[in-house]
Parts: C-alpha cells; structure tokens; sequence
C-alpha cells in the first residue's frame, strides 16, 4: 500500500504569487517608482511593484497626495483616469513652461527645412536618396533632426542596407496634423531619381567642340599650338568641364548643383 505524501496547507495562503523582491517600505518605494514612470500607474501595478497589498498601497497613495499638497510642494501626485503619476503644480507653469521651453524655439533654417520635407513626402527615404534630390550632403542636416525628434530611424533598405528615416509623431504634432495623409499635395513636383540621375549625368559630361573657326580653320602641318595658348585644341581648354567645377558636384555630393 502505497504512502500519499500529504501536503500541508494553511487558509489564505494557496496559490499566492511570491515576489522575488524583499518588501521595502511602503511609502518611499511608492515614490521612487513614481518618480520614474513614464506614465500614469493604478494601484494594482504599483502594489506589485512595491511587494503590499493593494488595500495598504491604495491608502498610502491617498495620503502621499495629501501630504504635498499640505506642504505646499512644487509637485502634486494625481490619480488621474485610473492612474497615479506625479504632476508639476498648477501655480508654477510658468516657471517649468519657461525652463522647458529654454533653447527650444530656435527656428529650422532652411537646409533643415527642405531636408525634413523631403523625408515627409518620400518616406521611408535614406540619406543617399534625400542628398540626390536636394543636390546636397544631408549628413549634419539629418543628425540635426534625430536629435530634434522630428525624424527617426525606419529600418534598412532591402537592396543597399543603407538606413531609412521616415517621420515621427511628434513631427505630426509640432505642424498641427493627424496622419501623413494631410499633408499638402507637393509630392508630384519633387523629382524622381530616375531622371535626376540623367541630369547628373549630362551635366558631369564633356561638352564637344562647338566653335565654327575651329570647324572650318584649316591646320599647317608645321603648326604646333603653345600648350599656353587660348587654342581649343589645347588639352585644358575651357570646353571640358572638370567633374570637380561648378558644373557637375562632388564625389560625396557635397557641393550644391547651380
């Protein structure tokens, strides 16, 4: 006859979840989450973290609202649509509005400006994309608004691997729309880069010889022209363009097309 090992059981204490911390004290460990949560926390979220009963956690909650109010601090903690999370107190927007907004309301200059648009309408877009159409190199321009927020990285591309940028929420937010879709209609008049690669390439190639005198200008064999001289047959003459000069760009497509 076989022993069943009996197990021992007390009331209230079946299937309850042991948590893995030590259980600190109530009330400070209450603020440390709440000071860094990045959104609004309900009681049952904050009594696991802290390792207390949902009861104790509600009641300590309620207290904690009340004490900073009392003091009169500079912050408040709200129970707001379900959630705790600490606010600045109403009577000192000013003060935080003011120190937020401290080196935030320097205006975009132009070059970031057409970059940003470009990467609006042609997004998911890669930098090597977005300095084609703009004839420029977007480098410094595209750090500038990953760290304003306004763009971000979208991926890799399949063929490349270069890096995609598309938009962020916030772009959405700072130029008062809800969706890419109403954006204006400027898409059809940025140029494809089928056709400005063409262009690239008929400015970047030798022009011919177009002058009627040297056509027509018969040459004596005993003619040796100065390699100083203004003659078009002279190896520097002023019909073939350095793909270095004004006419063509850069190799790391630094230099602005005119």
């Amino acid at each position: 006859m076989s022993e069943t090992p009996q197990e021992s059981e007390e009331p209230g204490t079946t299937d309850v979840e042991t948590l893995d911390v030590e259980v600190a004290d109530l009330r400070p460990s209450l603020e440390a989450i709440l000071m860094v949560a990045d959104q609004a926390l309900d009681k049952v979220q904050l009594a696991s973290a802290v390792g207390h009963p949902v009861e104790a956690v509600d009641g300590a909650l309620h207290d904690l609202a009340a004490e900073y109010t009392e003091q009169g601090r500079g912050f408040e903690l709200r129970n707001v649509a379900g959630g705790w999370r600490f606010y600045s107190r109403d009577a000192y927007s000013s003060v935080v509005e003011g120190f937020v907004l401290e080196g935030q309301q320097a205006r975009l200059t132009q070059a970031a400006l057409e970059t940003l648009s470009v990467v609006a309408y042609k997004q998911p877009v890669s930098r090597a994309r977005v300095s084609a159409i703009r004839g420029v190199n977007v480098d410094g321009v595209m750090r500038t608004l990953l760290t304003r927020g306004l763009v971000e990285e979208a991926g890799q591309d399949t063929e490349t691997g270069a890096n995609l940028y598309r938009t962020t929420s916030y772009f959405l937010e700072r130029i008062g729309i809800t969706s890419l879709d109403e954006l204006p209609e400027l898409a059809p008049y940025l140029p494809d880069m089928d056709d400005l690669e063409d262009e690239l390439t008929q400015m970047a190639a030798p022009r011919p010889e177009s002058s009627p005198e040297a056509e027509s200008a018969p040459v004596s064999p005993d003619h040796h022209p100065s390699p100083h001289s203004g003659s078009a047959h002279s190896p520097h003459s002023g019909s073939a363009h350095s793909p270095h000069s004004g006419q063509g760009t850069e190799p790391d497509g630094g230099t602005e097309i005119s």
